[in-house]
């Protein structure tokens, strides 16, 4: 290629892009043949902890859950695999109706009257939910609580900084501060810290400033607490990855994304709808299509391109494959499981629970040394912990510890903080091996 361009280097290849904007030259290996590529990549690949290897109490956005073989099994099936994106929507009845079915399971299990035929991840699904917001309400301020995944609210940043929409920080640890310039409040359900907050008041809130509620869901958690839409909110999104995903390193993933009937014509993406042809025999079709490659582009919601089809169908067959009752008993060993976890490690010396609150599959461990230093050396015994969160711990406004249930977690404490979580994957043994392990660093 760089033969027949004229140039004899990478670099030269983008000579015209500033020295600052480019990337530390590529230092391209020699040609290698596909054996040794095979070899290089194994070699690689064989650096990584894989999930699977041993106990996991790792969370934050990706979950370790049991997937039944139905779903690889059928969801690799060569006319799923191939016919991805419907482009020829009538002649994809299979896909379409895929589609079909997944709006359906989403819609029921968070509660709205209407979802989308998927996203790209729960991250994006969430800033491209926010932009929804600012265009029903025409409105250009959000309010972002303080309880969100940070790595959430980066990807918001990204998505608004562009069109000069406000970001703001409130705390939901009190009645937020809202106004009738805020366009949406942003929240997650759980919470980033694995706790319940007061979803009933965060809506009355919001609605009484005629601002939208935005909730970011766990799909898993639904099988034992109230959806988003049971307390009114107006636009719900989450990541599909918990519905028969494999955490892969952290992706590809899908996204979730649901909304009310009124607001059908903001929602990004695709919808599929079943109609009868002249014949009166039924048929999927696309009914809405609101990016840009279809219609005018000051008329488009997004430009996603992708609904992530493939992983919309791997969540269709793990929700019909455990129905109401399976995905009731996973929430609720996750539910179970974790509790159990807090309760043995806040009896260590050195660690407490700095929360107090009603929380589902993940929770806060204040612990006596730096949870990185504790992380790498479980790791040592084969025991992947949880996440550092001591910086966005520490960022928390400082309100009273103990808060009742209910509430936001806050708490006065600043230390140092680990994110655990805990699945129906976790035995008791494996539990009991972690807080043994624990318990070397305590004081």
């Amino acid at each position: 290629m760089l033969a027949n361009l004229g140039v004899n280097t990478i670099d030269e290849l983008f000579a015209d892009i500033p020295d600052e904007f480019r990337n530390p030259s590529l230092a391209l290996p020699s040609p290698m043949s596909e054996l040794e590529v095979q070899q290089q990549l194994s070699s690689l690949a064989s650096k990584n902890r894989a999930l699977g290897s041993g106990p996991s109490f790792l969370g934050a956005g990706s979950y370790n859950h049991f997937i039944p073989a139905i779903v690889k099994a059928l969801m690799t099936r060569g006319e799923f695999l191939t016919a991805y994106t419907p482009y020829q929507a009538e002649a994809s009845q299979g896909t379409l109706q895929v589609i079909y079915e997944f709006q359906t399971l989403i819609s029921n299990l968070y509660g709205m009257e209407v979802a989308n035929a998927g996203m790209y991840d729960g991250a994006t699904s969430l800033a491209e939910g926010v932009l929804m917001a600012c265009r029903v309400t025409r409105r250009s301020h959000v309010a972002v609580a303080d309880t969100l995944s940070p790595y959430y609210r980066q990807v918001i940043e990204a998505y608004c900084q562009a069109q000069s929409i406000e970001l703001h920080t409130v705390s939901t640890g009190q009645a937020p501060s809202l106004d009738q310039e805020t366009a949406c409040l942003v929240v997650q359900y759980p919470n980033f810290y694995g706790y319940i907050e007061d979803m009933a008041g965060l809506t009355e809130a919001a609605h009484s400033q005629g601002t939208l509620l935005v909730v970011s869901a766990d799909p898993m958690a639904m099988g034992m607490f109230q959806p988003p839409g049971h307390y009114g909110a107006d636009i719900v999104t989450g990541e599909g990855q918990p519905l028969g995903i494999p955490a892969s390193f952290g992706g590809p993933y899908v996204g979730l994304f649901a909304t009310k009937q009124e607001y059908i014509r903001q929602m990004p993406s695709r919808l599929s709808g079943r109609t009868v042809d002249n014949q009166g025999r039924t048929g999927y079709v696309l009914t809405l299509q609101t990016r840009e490659q279809h219609i005018r582009r000051e008329r488009a919601t997004s430009n996603i391109c992708t609904n992530e089809a493939l992983y919309a169908l791997a969540s269709s067959i793990y929700l019909a494959a455990l129905g109401k009752q399976g995905l009731r008993q996973v929430a609720e060993l996750c539910y179970q499981k974790a509790h159990y976890a807090a309760g043995r490690i806040a009896q260590l010396p050195g660690y407490s629970l700095p929360f107090q609150g009603t929380f589902f599959q993940e929770f806060v461990v204040s612990c006596p040394t730096s949870p990185s230093d504790i992380n790498r050396r479980l790791l040592d015994q084969n025991i992947l912990s949880g996440l550092n969160i001591s910086e966005a711990f520490s960022n928390l406004p400082p309100l009273e510890r103990g808060t009742t249930e209910g509430s936001s977690p806050h708490s006065a404490e600043s230390t140092n903080a680990m994110l655990l979580c805990v699945t129906e994957m976790n035995s008791r043994q494996e539990i009991d091996a972690l807080v043994e392990a624990l318990s070397e660093f305590g004081s």
